[in-house]
């Protein structure tokens, strides 16, 4: 197993799960967890994922390539996998810091069991600092039907997932052959809205976006999505600024699943996030670095993913995480083979391997995300067990919702609807 030197810092934090009270004590209480949660996020967060700053990325990943032809069904799965066999050898496409390291960041112990168990070596390599970047990087290969180098890689649900599978560029996953995800994978993370019948992805960890406040600052617990518009915090408000977390968190904000949500109701969530900036209630629209503004005082409040908090947190800095009572928004990182690997069967093969509860545990350890192995946590230390971070309940699942999946022409008025809001 190699990999190459990680660029940069970049990394994982900012996971998220649980309601409100359940999660600010599991930080506190929890120091052990903090150390997979306070890695800076920039990787899996960063700069170019929002799109004012993703700048000529961001727009070669939304615009069409030569030769592309749209084909949401993909390849047919029988027909796929016909006289597929094992290569030895998996290029595996990850973002920095989420897997799990040994004596040094180079070794994997989790990536070495499974070599020495099927034989498969392991190129892994942290290459993916941006759904957006990313895609716009491999997306001119994939439309000439040519490998892109990995026969793995691990994408958000959202926009740019999306448009991978609508254009036809990942490969229809063979269930005969997930076994063990069959088996030990969460019911709720089985058969999502992105992606029906798990046909071409199956979840790597999840995480959670909420609120984030400094309690001696706003001088009150905060529990719902309005007190981001208090006039009270007026100039000491941070949103983000993106085309995801911004306008589906405003969604449930007026009360409206994002997932049955219409273009009428992404109106009225604009207007409500105009007025907050008209007001001059949003001190500015931010990337990951609201977080240091929530920690320098010049943010009260924010919109925030949770594990930026935990940082925070384990630093001693008096912040606290909530959940909304109007709900908050559960990600998903998910492994899929791009229809072009040369290695497919590996592929598979280490996909439904990180099913098994002990595999899984050894990641949650490390990672402290959201597993999609509720057994997992017999496999854990006990702190990391009792934590809704890693093993939320089906009562906290069901007060958390997905991003809107978007076709082409819907994302189109999503973005010219909601842009004007962070980006003029």
């Amino acid at each position: 197993m190699t990999q190459p030197d990680t660029p940069g810092d970049a990394g994982r934090s900012g996971d998220h799960r649980s309601g409100g009270d359940d999660v600010r004590a599991a930080a506190l209480a929890d120091p052990a967890m903090l150390r997979g949660l306070t890695r800076a996020r920039f990787g899996r967060r960063g700069l170019l994922r929002f799109a004012g700053l993703a700048g000529g990325t961001a727009f070669l990943a939304a615009c069409g390539v030569s030769g592309e032809k749209k084909d949401s069904a993909g390849a047919d799965a029988a027909s796929f996998w016909k006289d597929r066999t094992k290569a030895g050898t998996l290029d595996f496409a990850n973002w920095p810091l989420y897997m799990d390291v040994g004596s040094t960041d180079a070794d994997h112990p989790s990536l070495d069991m499974f070599t020495k168990e099927t034989g498969i070596k392991v190129t892994y390599r942290e290459v993916i600092q941006d759904n957006e970047s990313f895609f716009a990087q491999i997306r001119p290969t994939l439309a000439a039907n040519r490998s892109i180098g990995y026969d793995l890689m691990v994408l958000t649900n959202g926009i740019t997932l999306s448009r991978v599978m609508q254009l036809g560029y990942l490969a229809p996953l063979d269930h005969a052959r997930l076994p063990t995800f069959a088996a030990n994978a969460s019911p709720s993370v089985k058969n999502p809205t992105y992606d029906p019948g798990n046909a071409f992805t199956i979840p790597w960890q999840s995480g959670l976006t909420g609120i984030a406040y400094d309690p001696a600052r706003t001088g009150r617990e905060i529990t719902s999505y309005n007190d981001l518009f208090d006039p009270k915090f007026a100039g000491k408000v941070g949103m983000f600024g993106d085309n995801q977390d911004l306008p589906n968190l405003a969604l449930l904000g007026i009360g409206v699943d994002p997932a049955k949500s219409t273009p009428d109701d992404w109106k009225k969530a604009a207007a409500k996030l105009t007025a907050q900036r008209r007001d001059g209630i949003v001190r500015k629209y931010y990337d990951q670095s609201y977080i240091d503004a929530l920690a320098g005082g010049d943010l009260w409040i924010s919109m925030a993913w949770s594990g930026d908090v935990y940082q925070q947190i384990a630093t001693g800095t008096n912040l606290k995480f909530v959940v909304p009572s109007e709900g908050g928004l559960l990600w998903t990182d998910n492994m899929c083979i791009p229809r072009t690997a040369p290695h497919p069967v590996d592929a598979i093969s280490y996909m439904d391997f990180v099913y098994r509860p002990e595999i899984a545990g050894m990641l949650a350890e490390y990672i402290n995300y959201i597993t999609p192995v509720p057994t997992a946590a017999e496999h854990v230390p006990a702190d990391l067990a009792r934590s809704t971070l890693l093993f939320p309940s089906a009562d906290e699942l069901s007060r958390v919702s997905r991003f809107r999946v978007l076709t082409t022409d819907e994302e189109t008025e999503w973005n010219r609807i909601f842009q004007p809001v962070y980006q003029s």
